[in-house]
């Protein structure tokens, strides 16, 4: 079985920091994931 590497609050703050305004680059950069991830999302 696969294990998530960010829990639900994570991914949350996470989206909630882009929809702030944040550059998804500086986001992934941030956070130690890939941009498609974040699309994913």
């Amino acid at each position: 079985m696969k294990r998530k590497q960010f829990s639900e609050e994570q991914i949350i703050g996470i989206l909630k920091e882009a929809e702030a305004g944040v550059a998804v680059t500086d986001l992934c950069r941030r956070h130690g994931m890939s941009s498609a991830i974040n699309y994913a999302w």
